[in-house]
């Protein structure tokens, strides 16, 4: 048996249900044939065009279990052991109908203080020194000061850094711009702004309604409140700090897109037909300016009932449908594709002998957590007191050709089997 190394059986608990596990080591060890289209995806836009200055929407859809959220997990382990600030939320989660609920939550996940202290270590740089060598609790101009070098010339030098990285940057919101340069400024020690002064343009940049118009403009900013019309332009603004920051830019997943079209009584958020709307106007908006923005993608997904379903799925709102619904005609599989059909690709990805690697994998690890290997009467188990069994090439064969009927995807009916649950379906 092998060793268990890097996830907990709580990380693995996940695949009991048939879902994907979110650890990275656990993810990764399960993977079989996807990466046909991830590492497409790495190689072509983290690593290539996103960096460059880049910004990109997909969405992945397929038949529940299809293996979408593997994708997207996939993805998003991949842009965490890059120089990318990340974030990956449930449409169940998190109202699309307000874009700031998005924004926000990007803000959250990704964490401004890291992009303040990029871009002050940035300016340091830029001044010939060496972030890592001020000493902890210090300023750079506490540093300057002990090397005896923290002149006014210095700190006017601090001063035009500042003014060009983002006062002078078109590509920022005017208010986002300001205060980007005052809180850097006060991470590097000159200009120093008083605590409360700072609490109040890191509420700002947070959405804090309890932020006072009138306190706003004795700052330098404009007397406007973060609202669902300005969200995309300051998540514009936000991918931009973050590539002046050091990073390649922002990696963002949100699943479970089709929580717009249905009931969940599970879900936080419900979608009325009104929030539906607004929520498709919100991703159509999105689509509409992506060009305009750099350093960002977008991975959406899925389960296909969200294009089939004519009432509330992306059907019902033309605005959208037409963006997108030219991606759905094609018969072959395309990487490049805005939209990614893994219907279409597992074809190509899922041979019989694919699906033996993945069962074999699958096994291994329910076994490394405790659970019994294949015995007699398996497939009247059921749940987590299922026998583990591994699926031999007859068995792949008879799931292929089961899959081309059924509303499953091929990794969910190999969980199952698996797990002696496949019956069930």
């Amino acid at each position: 048996m092998m060793e268990n190394i890097g996830f907990t059986p709580e990380e693995a608990r996940p695949l009991l249900e048939g879902k994907a596990p979110e650890a990275g080591p656990l993810l990764e060890r399960l993977t079989v044939g996807i990466p046909f289209l991830t590492d497409f995806l790495v190689a072509r836009y983290l690593d290539d065009y996103i960096p460059e200055g880049g910004s990109k929407i997909k969405f992945v859809t397929g038949r529940f279990g299809a293996g979408k959220t593997h994708v997207g997990r996939l993805m998003l382990n991949e842009a965490k052991k890059r120089p990318y600030l990340t974030a990956a939320f449930s449409a169940r989660d998190i109202g699309l109908y307000d874009f700031k609920n998005v924004y926000l939550e990007i803000l959250r996940q990704c964490g401004m203080d890291r992009i303040i202290q990029g871009c002050a270590d940035h300016i340091v740089r830029e001044m010939g020194h060496d972030p890592a060598k001020i000493g902890e609790g210090k300023t750079y101009v506490d540093f300057l000061a002990d090397e005896g070098a923290a002149d006014a010339l210095s700190k006017s030098a601090i001063r035009e850094y500042l003014r060009n990285m983002f006062m002078k940057n078109p590509r920022l919101d005017n208010n986002f711009a300001t205060c980007m340069a005052l809180l850097v400024g006060d991470r590097l020690g000159h200009p120093v702004m008083d605590g409360k002064n700072k609490e109040l343009l890191l509420g700002w940049l947070a959405g804090d309604k309890s932020v006072k118009l009138a306190q706003l403009r004795p700052l330098g900013l404009f007397p406007t409140q973060l609202n669902k019309y300005n969200a995309r332009q300051m998540l514009r603004s936000l991918a931009e700090a973050a590539h002046l920051g050091g990073f390649d830019g922002i990696f963002v997943f949100i699943d479970d897109l089709e929580a717009l079209a249905k009931s969940d009584a599970a879900a936080t958020v419900k979608y009325t037909a009104a929030r539906r709307g607004d929520a498709y106007e919100g991703i159509r908006q999105l689509i509409d300016d992506i060009d305009s923005m750099r350093y960002l993608m977008f991975l959406f997904s899925f389960d296909r009932e969200l294009l089939d379903n004519q009432n509330s799925g992306i059907p019902s709102y033309q605005a959208l449908w037409m963006r997108i619904q030219t991606e759905v005609s094609g018969k072959r599989f395309n990487r490049f594709a805005d939209l990614l059909d893994l219907d279409l690709l597992a074809d190509t990805i899922y041979p019989a002998e694919a699906l033996v690697e993945m069962s074999g994998k699958l096994a291994d690890v329910l076994e490394e957590q405790g659970y019994a290997g294949a015995q007699p009467g398996a497939e009247e188990a059921s749940g987590a007191e299922a026998a583990v069994k591994r699926l031999t090439a007859e068995e792949a064969a008879a799931l292929l050709e089961k899959s081309q009927f059924g509303g499953l995807g091929l990794p969910y009916l190999v969980n199952r089997a698996t797990q002696g649950t496949g019956k069930e379906e």
